[in-house]
């Protein structure tokens, strides 16, 4: 869980693709927290309309079902003044024996500038961002058991808005690890922005492996054992 995934960068140093949340640096982080921020309206109010994307057009590429977070980037693309194009894979050619890459190079020569893709199998959003065209810029809505980013930074989000700093907290992500791409970002997100007691809890059947984890407390709890043994 902590080789960073290569090229999510400009030259210039912003960030062009947001794949993972692995090795992706504090600042970064940071900064996609407080413009989020800047965003969030309460319940029952309008919410904010932006310009920051006219003329860009998003296409959302999803090949396992999603509906929460499809609508999520489809209004919040549309918001911030995207044209939208949404592909489910029963829709798509991909049925036909198209590769995920002959979708990419069709809508790209569409004129399609970004791509927001949720896919089962791993690895596929890193593949997409390695070949597209240099203006294009891919955004992971969730990788296999992988990673799940925003997600991610959506549960940062929260903590920050509830406990405003996170260099005093302590965290338990629960469940089963090894195979949650939440739970995978989650610890990514939390240990980057220097949660002091972070801590992964599941039975020993649903723990990733621990050289995965670095730096966290390790807790496995098993339902004939109300024993727990932890390891850092």
């Amino acid at each position: 869980m902590t080789s960073a995934a290569p090229g999510q960068h400009r030259a210039d140093g912003s960030l062009r693709h947001l794949l993972t949340l692995d090795g992706l640096p504090r600042a970064d982080i940071e900064r996609l927290l407080e413009r989020a921020q800047s965003f969030v309206r309460p319940l029952g109010e309008k919410p904010p309309i932006s310009t920051a994307l006219t003329g860009v057009t998003v296409a959302n590429l999803f090949t396992e079902p999603s509906t929460r977070t499809r609508v999520s980037f489809e209004l919040a693309a549309k918001r911030l003044g995207a044209d939208v194009v949404n592909l489910e894979v029963q829709l798509s050619s991909r049925v036909k024996g198209e590769s995920m890459l002959d979708t990419v190079f069709t809508l790209q020569s569409l004129h399609v500038d970004v791509m927001v893709i949720r896919d089962p199998e791993a690895g596929v959003p890193d593949l997409v961002a390695t070949n597209v065209a240099p203006h294009v810029s891919v955004l992971s809505a969730g990788e296999a058991h992988v990673s799940h980013p925003t997600q991610g930074l959506l549960d940062a989000l929260t903590v920050r808005q509830h406990k405003k700093r996170f260099d005093k907290l302590g965290i338990a992500i629960v469940g089963d690890i090894r195979h949650s791409r939440v739970a995978r970002s989650a610890y990514h997100v939390f240990g980057t922005l220097g949660v002091p007691d972070l801590r992964i809890v599941a039975p020993e059947a649903l723990m990733p492996r621990l050289r995965n984890s670095p730096g966290a407390a390790v807790t496995r709890r098993s339902s004939r054992d109300s024993r727990a043994s932890t390891s850092s």
